[in-house]
């Protein structure tokens, strides 16, 4: 978008908040880059340009605004809609990988050359890997600084940079702060008393409905890894350095984060994870017009606008929840999942209670003795093949996948039909396109909707609303009255 420079002035002259993240402003007379919606008096068109990531700003020299902060708008929904390499390094980038391998480990998960990679980054983004790498490592370095009373040598090491010094002239170049500034600038908070704790705010595009989302999230809780209590949705996490648990609560203007962390390494990745669970980078406006030429789903759009497809914080996990999933009802799936947290899990302490262990790691899981499992035969066969095969990495499932592969190689495995691999496409992977037309309760709305309840016929009248088909499915699932529709009270 931001190549077309009449649409980008227009949008920065409304202060339009629904374009934050797909460009940024660089303003030439005062070196600042802004978000569209920044409340300062917009400058002359003849002294902007226009950029389509904060990285790309600060490789041509332009530092943050104080005002609108633009390192904190959400990120483009273009990486969540696509899975061509550029989106695809791009939620690696978002998951550390850069950091955590370099360069070389973020093109060997890609499957292409170091070059290949730079290049097609660069020629779309302004910014090859080191530099987004780099325009994450100060928004994070930010902060800490400013919600933590860490030294700042911790936050150095924990932001990801490899010295003092880079961390001292990055920060002050991209925010034309020092780290003591930034800190000074900071609103007063009491500290919190337990180490690793952070408060954040998690932005989003408006609209955001939010009782599917943490309905769907809290009605299928595994006890001991997940749980809602006093108004938030509280997991474990399994992260590179450690573990973390987090605690997620609506808003309404963002989502209120609370992040306990064993290594503070893990923000970055924790911060990524917890927005690609509420999809909060997805575009609203965008899906909702798409699906309201329906006429069978406008007046579902209009009632509750909004809707985002409940994903996950790790993609192994919920293939091994899909498999209990199988034609057994969520309480029964909860049940068989926490069966097995107990006995294979790996044990946490939750300061506030309530949360006991993270979900157990396919490794842990490939050593299950298959008849200590409660359930048929035949899906004894499924879990254990699939467990095994994500233990020995002959299937990978993460946030660099290749949609259509991943959903093949998912059929081919034995008991894999389309339901499973499509809500493991559509949950896990992310693919805003994927389409569960077997599904019961989308059968079942379909039926009542006057829309056509066979899965061919269905899939056919579906067409029309492509390339969001996962969100059409959050508006046909809402027309029943299952726990997974409401927010908790």
């Amino acid at each position: 978008m931001h190549t077309d420079t009449e649409r980008c002035v227009r949008a920065v002259r409304s202060k339009d908040a629904r374009f934050d993240g797909w460009f940024f402003t660089a303003v030439l007379t005062t070196g600042i880059y802004c978000r569209p919606s920044c409340p300062v008096v917009p400058p002359k068109p003849e002294n902007m340009v226009f950029h389509p990531s904060a990285a790309a700003c600060q490789q041509a020299g332009f530092r943050a605004c104080k005002r609108c902060r633009p390192d904190t708008s959400p990120g483009s929904p273009e990486w969540n809609r696509r899975a061509d390499l550029v989106a695809r390094a791009m939620r690696l980038i978002a998951d550390g990988v850069v950091d955590r391998e370099g360069v070389p480990g973020l093109a060997t998960r890609l499957g292409y050359s170091t070059r290949q990679v730079e290049r097609q980054l660069l020629a779309e983004l302004g910014a090859g890997p080191l530099a987004l790498a780099r325009a994450q490592r100060a928004q994070t370095a930010r902060l800490l600084v400013e919600t933590t009373a860490l030294p700042m040598a911790q936050i150095a090491f924990a932001a990801g940079f490899s010295s003092i010094r880079t961390f001292n002239d990055t920060v002050r170049e991209v925010f034309a702060l020092s780290p003591s500034d930034l800190r000074a600038r900071a609103p007063k908070k009491n500290p919190r008393p337990t180490p690793g704790a952070l408060s954040l705010r998690l932005p989003f595009r408006a609209p955001l409905n939010p009782d599917n989302l943490f309905g769907h999230l809290a009605a299928t809780a595994v006890p001991g890894v997940e749980e809602w209590r006093d108004g938030a949705y509280r997991r474990t996490l399994r992260l590179p350095y450690g573990h973390g648990i987090v605690a997620l609560t609506p808003r309404p203007d963002h989502i209120a984060c609370r992040l306990t962390l064993s290594d503070l390494r893990d923000l970055p990745v924790a911060i990524s994870r917890c927005r690609r669970l509420l999809d909060l980078d997805a575009d609203p406006v965008a899906v909702d017009d798409q699906l309201r030429t329906d006429p069978v789903l406008a007046p579902l759009v209009d009632k509750a606008p909004g809707r985002r497809v409940p994903r996950t914080v790790d993609e192994a996990e919920f293939a091994v929840r899909a498999v209990l999933g199988q034609q057994v009802s969520t309480a029964a799936a909860r049940t068989h999942a926490a069966r097995l947290v107990t006995a294979h899990g790996e044990s946490v302490d939750d300061p506030e209670g309530g949360l006991t262990h993270l979900f157990p790691s396919p490794g842990a899981l490939a050593a299950v003795d298959p008849e200590t499992l409660a359930m048929p035969r035949t899906r004894r066969a499924t879990f254990t093949t699939l467990v095994r095969r994500l233990a020995d990495g002959d299937l990978h499932l993460g946030v660099e996948s290749d949609w259509p592969e991943a959903r093949a190689r998912l059929l081919a495995l034995p008991g894999f039909g389309p339901w499973t691999a499509d809500v493991i496409a559509m949950r896990a992977l992310g693919d805003p396109d994927a389409f569960l037309p077997t599904d019961l309760g989308v059968r079942r709305a379909a039926r009542e909707l006057g829309l056509p309840s066979t899965p061919a016929a269905l899939t056919a009248r579906a067409a029309a609303w492509r390339p969001w088909r996962a969100y059409a499915v959050q508006y046909l699932w809402a027309t029943d009255s299952h726990p997974i529709n409401f927010l908790p009270v």
